[in-house]
């Protein structure tokens, strides 16, 4: 509900999210599905049928963002492999084809969608919770990180294909769980009293140049051929750019992949 000014950007879009579960009764907190089990299930069919979505891993589970406009075509798209729930005064309440099949249209099949260029920065990164109740005690910690402790990032060049490193930081409070990614050497300065998923990340950055919103299969990009190896991914989605963080050992076979994935795109 914030309105545009001259120091904020709003996307026009409303944007509702999609949780999978193993059980569609189960709250937010329970264990991640993750974006690469989902690949053909959700992210696949959803491309396919010109749907854009947003994606956002937390440590504890995994969101997809519609668009409010596009739910009758999710619904359509995937009810026939899962139950299918809406919240209703804190209630899960099973949702039908027929109750948003007003005005349905059967999409036109996707143009083949584009391969954009992706980035490995050389940055390690760590996924981390904290407790709610320790939020305000490292309030002033959160603030540096985002604001005092890193200079403004370098330009890459658009055909560049690896950068040396890249400044990012992600905080989420979702129903009071708590998620942060953050490179490994800021955590080792704030020694933060956290949880965290005991490894370290690299990052796959996805596009040139900014993304924007109409576009469809991008997260499929990585998804898939990741999901096809069996690699796990942890994914953000941001205003400009798109980000798969992947385990750090595993960071050559994914270059590998998407570089294959490219040339056979091409």
């Amino acid at each position: 509900e914030l309105p545009p000014s001259e120091f904020m950007q709003v996307a026009d879009s409303t944007w509702l999210v999609l949780s999978v579960v193993s059980n569609g009764r189960a709250p937010s907190g329970c264990q991640a599905t993750g974006v690469t089990k989902i690949a053909r299930s959700v992210i696949a069919p959803l491309a396919e049928h010109h749907v854009s979505v947003l994606m956002l891993s937390t440590y504890q589970t995994d969101f997809i963002l519609v668009r409010e406009r596009d739910l009758p075509v999710v619904i359509h798209t995937l009810a026939g492999e899962f139950d299918i729930y809406k919240e209703e005064s804190g209630e899960c309440v099973p949702v039908t084809c027929d109750d948003v099949s007003n005005g349905f249209l059967k999409p036109k099949p996707a143009a083949s969608p584009t391969l954009h260029p992706v980035q490995s920065p050389q940055t390690r990164f760590c996924v981390l919770t904290v407790a709610p109740d320790t939020l305000p005690a490292i309030a002033t910690m959160l603030i540096d990180v985002l604001f005092y402790s890193h200079s403004p990032p370098r330009e890459a060049g658009a055909g560049s294909q690896d950068l040396d490193s890249i400044t990012f930081f992600a905080f989420s409070l979702i129903e009071g769980y708590i998620s942060i990614v953050m490179d490994a050497e800021t955590q080792k300065r704030d020694l933060l009293l956290t949880s965290s998923t005991g490894e370290l990340w690299r990052m796959v950055r996805i596009g040139g140049q900014p993304l924007g919103f109409d576009e469809c299969g991008i997260v499929a990009q990585i998804a898939e051929p990741l999901a096809a190896a069996d690699i796990s991914a942890y994914y953000i989605s941001t205003f400009n750019f798109d980000h798969a963080l992947v385990p750090e050992e595993g960071i050559a076979e994914v270059i590998q992949l998407l570089q294959q994935r490219q040339e056979s795109g091409r």
